[in-house]
């Protein structure tokens, strides 16, 4: 027996997974760094724009808060990318949803859709900004421990 019938499944460990967002520069940066401090070592973890952007400083900040950094690592688009098969695509804005979606419909990919604020609409002093920034990054850290990282393992 398996454990509670009535209890639903927990959901499998994806192997690999890609976050998208308009231009790679803030959410799905944020998102990749975070989920490779949360998920186990082996799982594949990238992220992707669907057009080009620069790095954002204030990302660094704030994963620097937390501990985490980008390292050298550049925004990329989805063209960019060395891989193109991914077991999950989470998709962080409604440009990426729509590209993400068009880019799998022939395939066996399951694509989820975790709509985020772009924190770059903020306005007054540095600090209101950057709480938009943590704000971000609090949901994403959220997300990926409560969705992602108590999956099951990947079947083998």
């Amino acid at each position: 027996m398996t454990g509670d019938p009535i209890a639903p499944e927990m959901p499998r460990q994806p192997g690999s997974i890609l976050f998208v967002c308009g231009m790679n520069a803030i959410r799905s940066p944020m998102a990749e760094v975070i989920a490779r401090q949360q998920l186990p070592s082996g799982t594949y973890v990238a992220s992707a724009g669907v057009r080009e952007g620069d790095r954002d400083p204030f990302v660094d900040v704030v994963l620097d808060e937390i501990g985490l950094s980008l390292g050298r690592r550049q925004p990329q688009t989805l063209e960019e990318l060395e891989d193109d098969f991914f077991d999950l695509v989470i998709t962080l804005s409604p440009e990426a949803h729509h590209a993400a979606l068009e880019l799998t419909r022939s395939s066996a990919v399951e694509v989820l859709y975790w709509p985020m604020p772009d924190p770059t609409g903020a306005t007054g002093r540095r600090e209101q900004i950057l709480a938009s920034y943590r704000e971000v990054r609090d949901r994403l850290k959220s997300l990926i421990g409560e969705r992602l990282a108590h999956a099951r393992p990947p079947a083998i």
